[in-house]
């Protein structure tokens, strides 16, 4: 049903939701859900396959009944959820490159007044794109002070752009709920969340160039300028974990059997995470009427450790209930984006908190669900979700500039988010058993690096299709 289960609950995996879900049970539950997820990556040039088996979700709910008309049941319960996976992999090419990413580092050194000196050392201020770039002769000093540099494309010089992104890792909730109802009329209940945050990637960017400028010689206090061409590859490598907690509180009213009000309010998630990242180089050089050559180079690794605070969300929702064959139900879902905050050991990263309201914009997000219950034993299913961009429309017009965190020129966002949902419900006594199929379509716009001087955004639009099975076994006693 697409999640639309804000105003429905007595369903495990809706607590993630709204929290009010558990207040509806008058029994005691146990259920797990696994998934079988066929991922396709779809660039301009390429596409990628790969399927992945996931549990994305188990949980236990015990319904404790009281002997009292005001409140006729005390629930608890605990869950472990699958909210989100970063398994994707993706990769393409973009001929005939307008301009070369050696420009943007040379401009961006430019910008930042960096002067030949600060590339001589690991420890200088520079950026290490920067000092790879310029130990490794991308970029190249123009004027006896040097403090201005050009790279290695311009007029006359034809380039070629290759990129691979190699994603991994979750975010999974280990939640704790408790609820319970008034007079069959209200259902409320409080959640606490705490969060394992993994993800890794492999970040990838080569350029291939015919009849630029290049050294004939490495490494030569004689060498000298030469027409010729230079192949480069630049990979950026970065893990992240992070532990979080959460609070979830929720509601459902059910003024009639016939209709029923969901609201809840998610409070950000509040995590401590450590990154580490490293940054590699390699260029083969051909200089005209000199022999081939090649430069490899790459930084130490380094280990940050901040905060980050995620945004809030409230849940609307709202059922119906069709005599006994059906039930109509919508989800109304607000994510405060610009809300995030980053900080570090002194405090909040007051630079960062201004490009993240430069950047974002809040997400809404509809769901849509129904069900028709053939007999008392079979049910069907289906639904629809929408989620709009959380950046904003002057970003994905390239009226921004955008500031990207180490060594990567690289960014990439979602513009929308749809999911086609589909199944059926069997239940035999005390035992119930759920199939669905869900089609998840995500477009995405992968930026290799910003514009410079005029020049566009150098780009390419990457489609994400997921096809998921997922199967629930559960028994209610």
């Amino acid at each position: 049903m697409a999640g639309a289960f804000g105003a429905l609950g007595g369903d495990i995996s809706a607590l993630n939701q709204n929290p009010g879900g558990i207040g509806v049970y008058r029994s005691s539950d146990l259920g797990l859900t696994l998934s079988l997820d066929a991922n396709r990556a779809s660039s301009s040039t390429v596409t990628k396959n790969e399927t992945k088996f996931n549990v994305n979700n188990f949980g236990y709910v015990g319904a404790v009944k009281l002997n009292s008309t005001t409140m006729p049941n005390f629930n608890f319960g605990f869950s472990y959820s699958r909210l989100n996976s970063y398994d994707r992999r993706y990769r393409g090419i973009v001929y005939d490159l307008p301009t070369s990413l050696t420009n943007y580092i040379a401009d961006k050194a430019m910008s930042q007044q960096a002067v030949v000196s600060d590339f001589n050392s690991y420890n200088s201020p520079a950026q290490w794109n920067q000092i790879l770039a310029y130990n490794n002769y991308l970029i190249l000093p123009t004027n006896n002070e040097g403090t201005r540099f050009a790279g290695l494309g311009f007029n006359g010089v034809h380039g070629d752009g290759e990129y691979e992104m190699i994603e991994r890792g979750h975010t999974d909730e280990f939640s704790l709920n408790i609820g319970g109802n008034i007079k069959n009329t209200v259902y409320w209940g409080i959640g606490v969340g705490v969060i394992d945050l993994l993800n890794e990637y492999s970040q990838y960017y080569g350029e291939s160039l015919e009849g630029t400028e290049v050294y004939n010689r490495p490494d030569d206090a004689t060498a000298t300028l030469v027409d010729g061409n230079v192949d480069f590859g630049l990979v950026n490598g970065q893990r992240t974990t992070g532990t979080g907690y959460n609070f979830k509180f929720g509601v459902i009213v059910k003024p009639v059997n016939e209709f029923r009000l969901g609201l809840a309010f998610h409070t950000p998630t509040y995590y401590d995470i450590k990154s580490r990242y490293f940054t590699a180089l390699s260029a083969q050089f051909a200089p005209m009427n000199s022999d081939v050559y090649s430069l490899n180079d790459e930084t130490p690794e380094e280990v940050i450790d901040y905060k980050v605070r995620t945004p809030w969300r409230m849940v609307a929702s709202m059922a119906g209930v069709i005599g006994t064959k059906g039930i109509i139900s919508a989800d109304y879902e607000y994510v405060a984006n610009d809300n995030i905050r980053v900080e570090d050991n002194v405090g909040e990263l007051d630079y960062t908190t201004e490009d993240i309201k430069n950047y974002l914009q809040p997400s809404h997000i509809i769901r849509l669900g129904g069900e028709y219950r053939i007999n008392p034993s079979w049910s069907l299913r289906a639904g629809y979700s929408y989620q709009t961009s959380s950046t904003k429309d002057e970003v994905q017009d390239d009226q921004v500039d955008v500031y990207v965190s180490g060594s990567s020129a690289a960014y990439t966002y979602d513009r929308s988010t749809q999911n086609i949902t589909c199944g059926f419900g069997y239940h035999y006594k005390n035992v119930y058993f759920d199939m669905a199929y869900v089609h998840k379509y995500a477009q995405n716009n992968y930026h290799l690096f910003p514009g410079i001087n005029d020049l566009p955004t150098v780009k390419d639009k990457v489609n994400f299709h997921n096809n998921r099975i997922s199967a629930t076994i559960g028994f209610r006693f």
